[in-house]
């Protein structure tokens, strides 16, 4: 498998830190507003990245924050007359509520920057302690002289670079020209929630929540980092810095960020009447699922042009995955499976993994899935039911990908182990025998036993 790196600006291939287990940190909303559609393209790609290594049989440890606490969050609690945690637990159900209507596996864990607090004091006290930090004014700052590796993921040039503590350094979002120092902890102000820290009362700093949380739950050193590219400077490239200043070590190997998405070629904006959050299109009576497939359906780092004809057109895509999911599951004929048709599976199988895995080429997998729908629509009438059921079953494994139907994803475990038996049996076609046997050895060592039978091969778990 391989991917583009943002941190080398190259495709790589993938290699795990720990074999068969991934360590993956999302950044999930902040939870002043509802999320909009151009939010929910890098949440549903970020679902599609870890639904494709759970296909392939890897353990995903995934974590997603909640940011409860930050300038936006304060300013609508203050705007509202509320307290905080009343604005936030709003939006953060509708959040939850949004990412099951488009069939997003949940996080194992979602961490609010609220419940941790004592991690972001012990970081800062480190960034203290290490010389990476020093005090202003009752907040903390990051010295960026003092961190010589900034700039790499944002691709800045060291150079040009003129760090210093800004007349707005405590704002937590800046455009790339406003390079500076950032705020760690922010000194207590009127109207604002604070906590006691050894450096005064105060706040954290958006940037330091990230960090904080995911070493927490992944370790100093993890797998993947994904997020938006409006997230690569300043929030990634912050929370490299802090991150590896406070440990010494490489903080995240792989740096995944998905393209904006405009509408009708237009940056979204409520002034123009064209922005949309999952509720709008919902009322307008569109199917969460074509939505789910028209924010897919784009390669992740291509700009997304969304509007109401291409959700038009998705819709008519799916119907068209629909109506050959139903045909199949009223196929009546009985009689044996058809070698040649289970061949072809196989093939589509293997087509659709490795478009995944060629930078999670998307575009190609639906490429492959309906290739294979062109193919057996015209013999439908022809199959057994037992043709049927091998069909279906490749479909919902593609589905386990994908998740744009409506179908109760399978066991990830049986698909992978199925995607395997189905390479093994390629690569005994091809009399390549000694992958066939890496294949069965490797299923051996997850505790899957291979069993070569006259009715074809079967598997159990030992």
């Amino acid at each position: 498998m391989k991917f583009y790196n943002t941190l080398t600006r190259r495709l790589e291939e993938f290699r795990e830190i720990e074999k068969g287990r991934i360590g993956l940190y999302t950044c999930g909303p902040t939870v002043y507003d509802y999320p909009h559609i151009g939010n929910y393209r890098s949440y549903v790609f970020e679902d599609l990245v870890k639904r494709f290594f759970l296909f392939l049989g890897y353990r995903v440890n995934h974590v997603m924050n909640i940011t409860d606490i930050d300038d936006k969050t304060i300013r609508k609690a203050n705007e509202l007359g509320v307290p905080l945690a009343e604005v936030t637990q709003k939006y953060i159900d509708a959040f939850h509520a949004d990412l099951c209507a488009l069939h997003v596996l949940p996080a194992d864990v979602y961490p609010r920057a609220t419940a941790h607090i004592p991690e972001m004091l012990r970081l800062v006290s480190t960034l203290l302690e290490k010389g990476f930090a020093y005090e202003k004014e009752g907040s903390v700052y990051f010295s960026l002289e003092r961190f010589k590796e900034y700039g790499r993921l944002a691709n800045l040039d060291r150079a040009s670079l003129k760090p210093g503590a800004a007349a707005n350094a405590d704002a937590d979002e800046y455009e790339k020209e406003a390079v500076q120092d950032f705020v760690l902890w922010k000194g207590k102000k009127p109207g604002e929630p604070s906590w006691p820290a050894p450096f005064g009362e105060g706040r954290p700093g958006w940037h330091v929540e990230c960090s904080a949380m995911s070493m927490k739950y992944l370790g100093p050193h993890f797998d993947i980092h994904m997020g938006g590219v409006d997230n690569i400077f300043p929030h990634h490239e912050n929370e490299i810095a802090q991150s590896e200043a406070a440990n010494g070590e490489t903080f995240v190997n792989y740096w995944l960020h998905c393209q904006h998405l405009v509408i009708d070629n237009k940056k979204m904006s409520k002034s123009l009447g064209n922005f949309y959050t999952l509720g709008d299109l919902l009322q307008r009576g569109a199917d969460p699922m074509a939505v789910r497939y028209l924010l897919i359906s784009t390669h992740y780092r291509k700009l997304l042009n969304f509007t109401l004809e291409s959700l038009d057109m998705a819709a008519q895509a799916l119907s068209r995955v629909k109506n050959f999911m139903f045909s199949l599951k009223n196929v009546e004929t009985e009689g044996e499976a058809d070698p040649e048709l289970a061949a072809a599976v196989a093939a589509s199988l293997k087509a659709f993994s490795e478009s995944m895995a060629d930078d999670f080429n998307v575009s190609g997998a639906l490429g492959v899935m309906f290739d294979l729908i062109a193919e057996v629509n015209p013999r439908m009438n022809a199959l057994t039911r037992k043709d049927a059921a091998v069909v279906l079953f490749h479909m919902e494994r593609l589905n386990s990908v994908l998740g744009v139907l409506e179908l109760g994803d399978p066991d990830p475990l049986a698909a992978d182990v199925e995607a395997r038996i189905a390479l093994r049996e390629t690569a005994r076609r091809e009399k390549n025998f000694a992958r066939a046997d890496e294949i069965r050895a490797e299923l051996k060592a997850q505790g899957i036993v291979l069993l070569d039978t006259p009715g074809g091969v079967k598997w159990k778990k030992e």
